[in-house]
């Protein structure tokens, strides 16, 4: 029996950024159930109007003899006369969009068009409340939505009701690390320590934190700076001070975020910084996570927050802001000691940013929001902001640095553990699982849908 050919448009698969990285990931993980090709976007694609026949290499990567997988890379994401000639050369199965569906208005203009052929599967972010009402037409022109998140498949079932889908078309598939990619290593391990010198230039610290986010506002990256100053200058002596160091991953300046450097300059005292903006391949990258004793993410909306997973995976314990898809990493529990899920999530409470629940994992101190501002644009009308106190994020920092080293990697080592709980999902292999169920589960049940639409008025 042939494989069913799915059509993607996001993020080029080997483009660094966060839907690029996951949507490598998830065609790893489905490709021998799956044909996969891609609308590659980026801004100003160098490879615009070129083909890539990528089934060779995803074979050797995967052992999986049969792949296929074609990339159509464009700058933007693509448009309705290349969708249509795609759809014509190919004959995919069903098409899949991941990103933000503000970005995808051409595609929902042709929506009907398509799913008179073929189904539309929709890889779901959406960071916050209140209810994005304003997307209920995106999310009707879908046949399966899967949402990375528990809020954010609250979200969808609480935005979706003017034609009541089915039960099987929204689902929770959070975002899956590859385990075997990110794992604890050997720190004594000579390749270790020398990538370990290079980041460090060789300075014998021995508390490290990592900020591991784009340089934009949401991110709060200048706060993640003020925070770590306040942990630094409650520490009692120079000497102290001078083995502690925050590594920030990231471009130090950004167009849409801070002058981080100037941020430093002005707002510390006694800091150990240090700005890393290489874009390391996946093998790297866990060595990053590993030098690290926490990595911190204060975002004031977030969807998921690739890198704490990742860290989490690598056996790395965080710090986080309680919103969005970070509440799913802090393995927050029901009375009854159960995992909270994405059923827990109702219109009544649709976030647990008020810290109406506190029993969490080991691996996490998690900073509660200190103030909630609706923020907004013109296409995205209204998002709540949950912003927390960088004072308290500096006591965080505090709390894992008190923290015996013994204790923190023992932490570490059960947030990993907690990753890999199919109940969580937050494991590649799980996440694959979770892709080929609901898709196959979609493909079993769709329907094409009409030409037209009869209204009783």
């Amino acid at each position: 029996m042939a494989k069913k050919k799915i059509l993607l448009l996001a993020d080029d698969m080997r483009m660094s950024s966060g839907v690029g990285t996951m949507s490598r990931e998830f065609i790893r993980q489905t490709i021998k159930e799956y044909d996969w090709v891609q609308i590659a976007g980026a801004i100003k694609h160098p490879e615009e109007g070129k083909v890539f026949d990528l089934s060779e290499d995803m074979a050797k990567e995967t052992g999986v003899q049969d792949s296929y997988i074609k990339l159509y890379p464009t700058s933007g994401y693509g448009n309705p006369d290349m969708l249509r000639e795609i759809m014509k050369l190919e004959k995919p199965d069903a098409v899949m969009i991941y990103t933000d569906p503000r970005f995808w208005k051409w595609f929902y203009e042709m929506g009907h068009e398509i799913r008179m052929q073929i189904p539309v599967f929709y890889y779901n972010i959406w960071d916050n409340l209140p209810y994005p009402h304003w997307n209920e037409p995106f999310y009707e022109s879908c046949d399966l939505i899967m949402n990375i998140s528990k809020q954010t498949y609250n979200i969808v079932k609480n935005v979706w009701t003017k034609f009541p889908p089915e039960d099987w078309q929204i689902t929770c598939v959070p975002h899956g690390i590859n385990e075997d990619v990110f794992r604890p290593l050997d720190k004594t391990d000579e390749a270790f320590l020398k990538f370990k010198g290079d980041v460090l230039n060789n300075r014998p610290f021995e508390f490290i934190v990592l900020y591991n986010n784009r340089n934009i506002r949401r991110k709060n990256p200048g706060d993640v700076i003020l925070a770590w100053n306040r942990f630094v200058n409650q520490l009692p002596t120079q000497e102290e001070r001078d083995k502690c160091v925050l590594v920030m991953h990231t471009q130090p300046i950004d167009d849409n975020g801070t002058d981080l450097p100037a941020v430093a300059r002005m707002n510390t005292k006694d800091c150990h910084i240090v700005f890393d903006n290489v874009n390391y391949p996946e093998d790297k990258m866990n060595m990053l996570y590993n030098m690290a004793d926490v990595t911190i993410n204060i975002a004031s909306n977030e969807g998921f927050g690739l890198g704490t997973a990742e860290s989490l995976m690598a056996g790395v314990p965080i710090i986080v802001n309680v919103t969005g898809g970070l509440q799913d990493q802090c393995g927050f529990k029901n009375k009854d000691g159960s995992i909270l899920s994405e059923n827990d999530f109702t219109k009544e409470w649709g976030s647990n940013h008020d810290g109406r629940i506190k029993e969490h994992g080991s691996w996490v101190k998690p900073v509660w929001p200190a103030s909630r501002n609706l923020q907004g644009s013109p296409p995205t009308p209204y998002i709540f902001d949950d912003r927390c106190k960088w004072e308290d994020a500096g006591d965080a920092i505090m709390e894992w640095y008190k923290t015996p080293k013994e204790e923190r990697d023992k932490a570490g080592l059960e947030g990993r553990e907690f990753c890999l709980l199919e109940e969580t999902g937050i494991s590649a292999i799980n996440m694959g699982k979770r892709f080929i169920k609901d898709m196959n589960t979609a493909f079993d049940n769709w329907k094409p849908i009409d030409r037209y639409k009869v209204y009783e008025v």
